[in-house]
């Protein structure tokens, strides 16, 4: 079976990574409805799932389409990758991105992952591909340009103002995809996943945004362990900002802002803007201390996850970002 391989390595990922399987992960009961959409008829308001077949895989995303939604005029995009041993629903549940599409206006899309079936899925963002006919990792590049694509044939988008964001493999999957596929995204958002490609090399600038708790349990903010990460190699968030500021051309030091701490939470809130780089770009990092592997404004479904702070909305910053940063 060509995912085969990947799930291997994937575990080997996980086990390292201590992350635990979807149901511990304390999962809502309840998940929006997701109507099954013929692949040819215009989206419309609500949730769509859509299925495609990408180097012989079966793969599939859900679309939420915000009740503003006017098939007449573009539509900004964002892209929402999930974190690993999860799926699509679950993404949907866990960052809330739904309702700030329906108040901001912009259309989201959950890719599910290659794993085991839909239950627990995985985004390539350490390997390299396998070449045509051999079993290996999944391209998941390829996999989102055909998402986009594939969009673009059923609902208005507007390639100007497409973005995306994840969490964890997902964060990680996007500082990929803003390095090899930047022609096709206006911005990126991570939210407590760095760069985890052998080999970053952006093909352009590209502004970033980097969500990260200081006590993150999973990405470490100083990076991996070598004794407890010795198979997995991904750069702690201080190389991953200095990476991106390199790649933007950015002023190596920052404007520092301490956020106001409105909640009471004890976690203190960090805003650290580089900018403006090559094109308008700017590399943001928002350190939470004492956060955990969260999302910002989100409940955490795990205590051993860490703490998650309710001082600032990861919504609501990355929109706020991807509105700054339209494609020119």
């Amino acid at each position: 079976m060509p995912q085969l391989h990947f799930c291997r390595r994937a575990l080997l990922v996980l086990a390292l990574l201590a992350i635990s399987p979807p149901d511990s992960e304390a999962a809502p009961a309840t998940q929006p409805a997701t109507a099954p959409a013929s692949q040819s008829a215009p989206l419309t308001h609500g949730n769509h799932r859509r299925e495609l077949i990408v180097d012989g895989r079966k793969r599939s995303y859900i679309v939420h389409v915000p009740p503003m939604y006017d098939p007449a005029k573009p539509m900004p995009l964002v892209l929402a990758f999930h974190g690993a041993w999860m799926n699509a629903p679950q993404m949907e549940m866990f960052c809330g991105l739904d309702e700030k599409s329906d108040k901001a206006g912009f259309i989201v899309a959950y890719p599910n992952g290659v794993g085991f079936g839909e239950a627990a899925g995985f985004f390539n963002a350490f390997y390299d591909p396998a070449p045509p006919g051999q079993e290996g990792p999944p391209d998941d590049v390829a996999f989102t340009a055909r998402v986009l694509d594939d969009l673009a044939t059923v609902a208005n988008i507007d390639p100007k103002r497409t973005y995306a964001t994840g969490m964890s493999n997902g964060g990680m999957m996007v500082h990929r995809l803003a390095a090899e596929l930047p022609d096709r995204f206006a911005a990126v958002a991570s939210v407590a996943g760095t760069i985890a490609m052998l080999d970053f090399k952006p093909k352009q600038p590209m502004p970033v945004l980097q969500i990260h708790g200081t006590d993150d349990p999973l990405v470490p903010f100083g990076g991996p362990d070598p004794k407890k990460f010795a198979m997995i190699k991904f750069k702690s968030v201080e190389e991953t900002i200095q990476a991106w500021v390199e790649a933007d051309d950015c002023p190596a030091e920052p404007k520092i802002t301490v956020l106001p701490d409105i909640c009471k939470d004890g976690m203190t809130v960090t805003r650290k803007v580089y900018g403006p780089g090559k094109n308008g770009t700017e590399v943001i990092l928002v350190e939470i201390k004492d956060g955990g592997h969260t999302w910002p404004g989100r409940p955490a479904p795990l205590k051993r996850l860490g703490k998650t702070t309710n001082n600032v909305s990861a919504n609501d910053l990355l929109w706020e970002f991807f509105e700054r940063h339209p494609k020119g």
